[in-house]
């Protein structure tokens, strides 16, 4: 069976749709609930061969984006978190006039390092693929470690990721090579520089998985798309700082709907 696993909560006028990062579910959304459910209409999406939406084979990024898309109201607001964020990006981009805006959180049009571009070194992603068929549960743990590392509520952090992981049946080892695959290989830069939508990108200072220099050269490239960073925050930042996190979101969106 291969339903995808779609939640609406709330009471507000937008639609606002939430896309999860890799390894994880909607269940990572649930401090912020009821931060804004009373601001927006929710739309919790555990991506396909994620949380329960189980009985999905390894698809490509354009895959993932149309199966979630076929399920959405239009002229939603799309939130993206890291894997999410491309996800996200993906429908935004194929889908002009039924997209209200684009919010991209701790997340990069281009996850992998090259030349002049700051990201995560390929053999690292190679290196998880291959660690997640010896050591899964371990390789797990190290990527969600990885995500709340220097922050000071790193360990509590670390340890709400893990509940939302384990709350779940766990994605395949396919699914997640899948997942890593698509961080190696998308790169939607040039093609982000011709969205129709409005785009707003959120990161954490400490990030060790997008570095804070990607936010730098993207404002410099996509001078209409604005940047909120979180001081204290490292690659969730809706986690260890959920009002902040919450009030900016609220106040961007609601920008967004002005215009």
């Amino acid at each position: 069976m291969n339903k995808l696993h779609w939640q609406t909560i709330g009471e507000g006028k937008t639609d606002l749709v939430l896309l999860h990062g890799w390894g994880l579910n909607a269940e990572v959304w649930q401090s912020l609930i009821p931060r804004l459910n009373s601001h927006f209409t929710l739309h919790l999406v555990d991506l396909p061969g994620y949380g329960r939406s189980q009985g999905f084979p390894t698809l490509t990024l354009k895959e993932m984006a149309d199966i979630v898309f076929t399920h959405a109201p239009n002229d939603a607001i799309w939130l993206g978190w890291s894997l999410g964020g491309l996800v996200a990006s993906r429908i935004a981009l194929d889908n002009p006039e039924k997209v209200r805006a684009l919010v991209t959180v701790a997340s990069s049009p281009c996850f992998c390092a090259h030349e002049g571009w700051p990201g995560i070194k390929p053999e690292v992603l190679k290196g998880f693929e291959q660690q997640l068929s010896e050591h899964f549960h371990r390789t797990v743990e190290r990527f969600l470690a990885l995500q709340t590392l220097g922050t000071q509520s790193a360990r509590e952090d670390m340890k709400a990721l893990k509940e939302v992981v384990l709350a779940q049946t766990l994605p395949s080892v396919d699914i997640l090579n899948g997942g890593l695959e698509i961080l190696r290989t998308e790169d939607l830069r040039d093609e982000l520089k011709k969205r129709h939508c409005p785009f707003i990108r959120f990161y954490g200072y400490l990030d060790g998985l997008v570095p804070r220099k990607v936010a730098e050269i993207l404002d410099s490239e996509y001078q209409d798309s604005p940047s909120v960073i979180f001081r204290h925050a490292a690659h969730a930042p809706f986690i260890s700082h959920p009002d902040e996190f919450s009030q900016a979101l609220i106040t961007a969106c609601r920008n967004i709907i002005k215009n």
